[in-house]
């Protein structure tokens, strides 16, 4: 504390001497000047780490100075004192960045403060977070041997996502890793928790959670009306706590009116979790319902190119063709670009479907190429690029258009990724899928406890490939492997985001309803 060194710039500084002097039993080091000339000048020859700075003096008002002092060092914090409170001088200082602004008569304690919170904020708000989370891990860890519902397993998972996000803001090491174990043991019970629970959700009149093939029909559908155009948004491959950090930038535009998260199906993969939202059907009846239209995994051609047929068809089957809408998909920048430039002539469809896929291959992306590993290289960095990519996207631009004509908003996705860090060794014929999260095939060998296995892919709604066919998803942050060329395989993939598996991560995904600023 010995070390802070304040410059108070005042033309009455002399009648301050009381607060110098409490300042000064603090151990904080006080220069005064009387003039914004003479502040710049002593500010040229020594560092100071806070400025006090009286707005009314004669000569260098106190705005001018502060805008010398910003060109000269754009990071120093500047605290404004004002006798006055026109408005116009606190949208000019705020507009300079100042630290904080004060009104005359001050108090030694309010400049004790306002020290507080700009210098040891950091540190403040760190012994804060810590404590708190201390306090909160004792009860995370009872709520985990207790949890026993998939409404518990929500409130779990968002509590877990609370605190990583407030931890990473005070880069503690110790804390971090303390979450991280909680949430492998968090992923460890949950596996078993859809071990136990999953085959259940399909059966008639048991409590289940909104799934990926319900969510149209009981999400999407009831916030659509004539009354108000509706936008309803999948980014593709985006978890809970990537939509945390989106929130903010979208707050600015939409006001949230309903958050809620629901379950993707398994396999968590963008061919049977997407098909599944758009057709509100599972797997296993899109193939008997629509032969042309579903491709199974071993199959040739892409996997989701017919999901506005999908819609279609859902739309008919609800009774909802009526509704003006539209399906688009934008897979690239120039098509995002294209579609905001159009965007004004959506106002009048009842319901704009949009998928948007940048997540997706922000996550391949990381697979393949070095420069995404260094820059996604964790949950942290992740967030942080997808942020990075969200403020300069034209989905943001869509959202800020889809704003200013007045539409509702929903954002959703189809699935999460998790960080895989371990392999699992997997045995399998030629036609076994090639996904790294889940496979399935013929005559399967594997690790019993790294997987749930569903023998009857039929129970679940999974359509069978052949008559001996069977799935395995891979549990927490494990990824398959093939014993041969096991270590190139196995450096290659550790440490990517993969998805296909059953993590908290893949399963609870955000539904988000939002109206217009």
């Amino acid at each position: 504390m010995n070390n802070i060194n304040v410059l108070w710039v005042d033309d009455e500084i002399d009648l301050l001497k009381p607060h110098i002097l409490f300042l000064e039993q603090k151990n904080y080091k006080v220069t005064t000047c009387k003039s914004g000339t003479e502040a710049l000048e002593i500010i040229n020859d020594k560092k100071f780490d806070i400025v006090f700075l009286d707005e009314n003096m004669p000569g260098l008002t106190g705005l001018e100075t502060l805008s010398e002092i910003k060109e000269k060092n754009a990071n120093i914090p500047v605290v404004m004192i004002t006798k006055s409170e026109e408005e116009y001088i606190m949208e000019e200082a705020i507009g300079s960045k100042i630290a904080d602004y004060l009104i005359k008569p001050v108090n030694p304690h309010q400049i004790l403060l306002s020290l507080k919170k700009n210098l040891d904020n950091t540190r403040l708000v760190s012994e804060k977070t810590t404590s708190s989370y201390q306090q909160e891990f004792r009860k995370i860890a009872m709520d985990m041997a207790m949890v026993n519902s998939y409404e518990e397993w929500v409130e779990l998972y968002q509590k877990l996502i609370y605190w990583e996000i407030q931890l990473e803001t005070i880069e503690d090491p110790a804390m971090i890793e303390i979450l991280e174990s909680q949430k492998t043991e968090a992923n460890h019970q949950f596996g078993k928790f859809i071990d136990k629970n999953y085959a259940n959700w399909f059966k008639p009149n048991v409590d289940a959670p909104t799934m990926s093939h319900n969510l149209f029909k009981d999400k999407v559908v009831p916030q659509v009306s004539n009354a108000q155009p509706t936008l309803f948004v999948v980014i593709d491959n985006l978890r809970y706590d990537q939509w945390k950090v989106l929130q903010p930038i979208i707050n600015n535009y939409y006001k949230v009116e309903k958050e809620s998260a629901y379950f993707s199906i398994l396999p968590t993969a963008t061919q049977y979790a997407r098909n599944a939202i758009f057709s509100g059907l599972m797997p296993s009846d899109m193939e008997r319902l629509h032969p042309d239209l579903w491709l199974n995994d071993t199959d040739d051609g892409g996997k989701n190119q017919n999901e506005g047929e999908f819609l279609e068809a859902q739309l008919k089957r609800l009774g909802l063709s009526h509704l003006k809408h539209e399906y688009v998909k934008i897979t690239n920048l120039k098509s995002g670009k294209k579609f905001v430039e159009n965007f004004k002539s959506k106002k009048d469809n009842d319901l704009t479907v949009v998928v948007y896929n940048f997540v997706d291959m922000l996550s391949h992306s990381k697979t393949e190429m070095e420069v995404i590993k260094e820059l996604a290289s964790n949950d942290k960095a992740y967030r942080s690029l997808t942020e990075s990519w969200f403020k300069n996207s034209p989905l943001l631009e869509m959202i800020q258009q889809a704003q200013q004509l007045g539409f509702k908003l929903i954002l959703t996705t189809d699935h999460g990724t998790i960080n895989v860090k371990n392999p699992s060794k997997v045995i399998g014929d030629r036609d076994t899928s090639l996904n790294l999260r889940y496979k399935t095939g013929r005559s399967l060998t594997y690790e019993d406890k790294d997987v749930l296995a569903i023998k009857d892919p039929k129970s679940v709604h999974l359509p069978s490939i052949t008559m001996s066919s069977s799935f395995i998803f891979a549990k927490s942050d494990l990824f398959f492997a093939y014993p041969n060329n096991y270590n190139h395989y196995v450096s290659y993939y550790r440490n990517t985001y993969q998805h296909g598996g059953v993590s908290l991560e893949e399963i609870i995904i955000p539904f988000v309803v939002l109206n217009p600023r």
